[in-house]
């Protein structure tokens, strides 16, 4: 896929990996819808993609409301003209043991709201976006492509039973759809990142980073710009179709 010209909507466009996969298609010439509920921050990576001379939209919407995400994929085929990419990027953390003790006592459980705000944005939102963006490439008559966001905590990982549960399930959507959607020159991939350097790691304290970064053989954390030159490869290499990625710095070697 020739990027250039191409309507590609990203969800949580404001900050982070989204922000990052965002400049680097608006530095190919893609024609950009971006999506979030942080306002103030989505205009700054609007600002940043107009900047490399791109047609660049923001959006508020929230992913895990079905009205809102077929209204948002609608408007957007309406306003470009055409639907091309979706990037299934938004997401949250809501860490948490499934039950945590004290000498024995049960002193706290994983919420039953925190499970469901976590599998709310990162599966169902991504659900909701994948189908409402397939449905508009196909009235449109289109080939496409969707990259979702997994993560390489879909093989379980400590404390995040939530999050885990989602990019696993988020990993096993974007076989299915490569299966089903093929049929109308529909491409469906999925990326896994590992640690990367986000706003959400900044705040964290310089030891425990240190800890995480220790732990991975490339011995660093990755930088967003990493994963977007991923989802640029996917875009770009027309015969990528049902895989995962992972891009972790050999982490899950």
């Amino acid at each position: 896929m020739d990027l250039l010209d191409k309507v590609i909507v990203i969800t949580g466009a404001a900050r982070g990996l989204g922000a990052a996969i965002a400049r680097q298609i608006a530095a190919k010439g893609g024609k950009l819808a971006l999506v979030d509920l942080e306002e103030k921050d989505l205009k700054a990576t609007q600002s940043k993609c107009e900047e490399l001379g791109v047609t660049a939209r923001t959006y508020t919407a929230d992913v895990a409301d079905e009205q809102q995400v077929i209204t948002l994929y609608e408007r957007v085929a309406g306003e470009f003209g055409r639907l091309d990419v979706s990037i299934n990027n938004a997401g949250i953390l809501r860490d948490g043991l499934l039950v945590k003790t004290k000498e024995s006592e049960i002193t706290d459980k994983l919420s039953l709201e925190h499970w469901q705000a976590v599998i709310d944005i990162n599966l169902t939102g991504v659900f909701l976006c994948g189908r409402e963006a397939a449905a508009q490439m196909i009235l449109g008559g289109r080939s496409g492509c969707i990259i979702n966001m997994a993560s390489i905590s879909r093989a379980g990982n400590f404390g995040q039973s939530n999050y885990a549960a989602a990019k696993a399930g988020v990993c096993a959507l974007t076989v299915v759809w490569a299966k089903e959607l093929a049929r109308h020159n529909i491409r469906v991939n999925a990326i896994a990142p590992g640690t990367i350097k986000t706003e959400m790691t900044a705040s964290m304290r310089p030891e425990m980073l240190e800890k995480i970064a220790a732990g991975i053989p490339l011995q660093r954390l990755g930088e967003p710009d990493e994963i977007a030159h991923t989802a640029i490869y996917i875009l770009e290499n027309d015969y990528v179709d049902g895989r995962v990625i992972e891009i972790d710095g050999g982490l899950r070697l």
